[in-house]
């Protein structure tokens, strides 16, 4: 430990010194409301400065014209730093309007409800408020946080999702289940007696799968100064000296740039990991319930920020009762397609750290889970005589009869081919092992 390292700058934290510090303690009027928006600017545009004083400046006059979504992000932060009124010291624009919004959907209000809630506020506070007067206009700045996700009815037993050619069908093409529940009460009896009981309006759907958009949250990743540099930190920065201590350092990374060479072309292309697992999120084994979130890692930030829980993004939310098994390829089809839109044309992406747009390109390099869930990932059964992945139709497995399990005795076959245990038989399965592993 480096004893003379007290101030922590290497692990994401600001490199303030003390004459900002001093400022910023003396000057800002941030209270505690503004600092939690800032916090939570910073969890959907990673690198957001924790308050007004950290911004960039010379982000107000790039050399190229930020696009859509760069200029989103830019007003933003201007309503996070804009008083709700002048002289007022405890809520921005922004953080009242968050705060309001959270309320109306702790406390179940109707939108009209709402609408006559911001124009009494708007006719309270002094004329020069900038509060929006209707839930239209806060609602699109709501939006423009990217908190959102998309619903995708799915088919009880994982056959298909409800979506593209099928998202008009009201049961599924392959096993006939419905796509809806009846709800129960007034409407139950009616539906009924017409007949239709899978109205899509008065349905609720069986399951439903959550997806997150990975697009917008990959470009935000540029959005920034500080992050859009670090995504350039494995061509820029990284020290290759043959010590593995990224996965650029890899063989395979390596190769991958080799073999895709208009890819590699630009650092700023992003190399992702995929990891998925089930779990019980109810935290009671005698509840049997398997929920399977899938993340991506972004590969191109330096060791010590691609593993942050910030920076790792939630994909998708595949629901439960029970785990999708083979059946998980069906609900990674949203992500699928994003992906294949970033590999082939890509989508156009504000750099502030160069002040220039790009074409934002990204690849799914690695995945990531234990042996199970690696087999319901790549279709391959970990169970039975061709459990192996790797040796494929050549796993050498035997059957114990009373045991009544499967037995893998074929791991001396990876040893050098003089070695003593080759030809020893009673340590073993009373057999030799003389073949070479045609992995080798």
């Amino acid at each position: 430990m480096n004893q003379t390292y007290k101030k922590w700058i290497h692990h994401g934290e600001l490199d303030l010194s003390s004459d900002d510090e001093t400022t910023i303690s003396e000057d800002s009027n941030l209270e505690k409301d503004d600092a939690e928006v800032f916090e939570m600017l910073h969890d959907i545009y990673h690198g957001v400065p924790n308050n007004s004083y950290d911004l960039d400046e010379t982000t107000e006059s790039p050399y190229e014209e930020p696009n859509t979504e760069a200029k989103r992000f830019y007003k933003l932060m201007k309503d996070a730093e804009n008083r709700l009124y002048p002289g007022c010291e405890k809520f921005s624009k922004l953080s009242f309007i968050v705060r309001l919004f959270q309320m109306k959907c702790m406390h179940g209000w109707s939108n009209t409800s709402f609408d006559s809630l911001l124009k009494l506020l708007s006719d309270a506070l002094p004329k020069e408020n900038v509060l929006p007067n209707s839930i239209y206009e806060v609602q699109k700045i709501i939006k423009d946080l990217g908190l959102d996700y998309v619903k995708i009815d799915a088919c009880v037993n994982n056959c298909i999702l409800y979506r593209k050619e099928y998202g008009d069908l009201e049961q599924c093409p392959k096993c006939g289940e419905k796509r809806w529940t009846v709800r129960k009460g007034k409407y139950a009896n009616s539906e009924v007696a017409s007949g239709n009981l899978n109205n899509k309006k008065k349905g609720i759907s069986r399951k439903i799968l959550r997806y997150f958009p990975i697009i917008p949250r990959l470009q935000r990743l540029f959005m920034t100064k500080g992050t859009a540099k670090e995504m350039r930190w494995h061509k820029d920065e990284r020290v290759d000296d043959g010590v593995l201590r990224h996965p650029a350092d890899s063989l395979e990374w390596k190769s991958f740039d080799e073999k895709y060479l208009n890819f590699a072309s630009d650092p700023r292309s992003v190399r992702l990991g995929l990891a998925s697992d089930g779990f019980n999120p109810f935290g009671s084994m005698s509840n049997s319930y398997s929920m399977w979130p899938v993340i991506l890692i972004p590969y191109n930030l330096p060791p010590w920020l691609c593993m942050k829980q910030s920076n790792l993004l939630l994909s998708l939310l595949i629901p439960g009762p029970k785990g999708p098994g083979m059946d998980i390829d069906v609900y990674l089809q949203p992500l699928i397609d994003d992906l294949k839109i970033l590999w082939g044309d890509g989508i156009e992406t504000y750099d502030a750290f160069m002040k220039q747009n790009f074409q934002l390109h990204a690849s799914l390099l690695w995945t990531i889970n234990d042996f199970p869930a690696c087999g319901i990932l790549s279709g391959w059964s970990t169970k039975g005589k061709l459990a192996c992945p790797v040796c494929h139709v050549h796993t050498c497995s035997a059957y114990l009869k009373h045991g009544r399990k499967q037995c893998y005795m074929g791991h001396r076959r990876f040893l050098e081919i003089n070695h003593p245990y080759r030809r020893n038989k009673s340590f073993f399965d009373n057999t030799r092992k003389k073949e070479l592993h045609q992995m080798l």
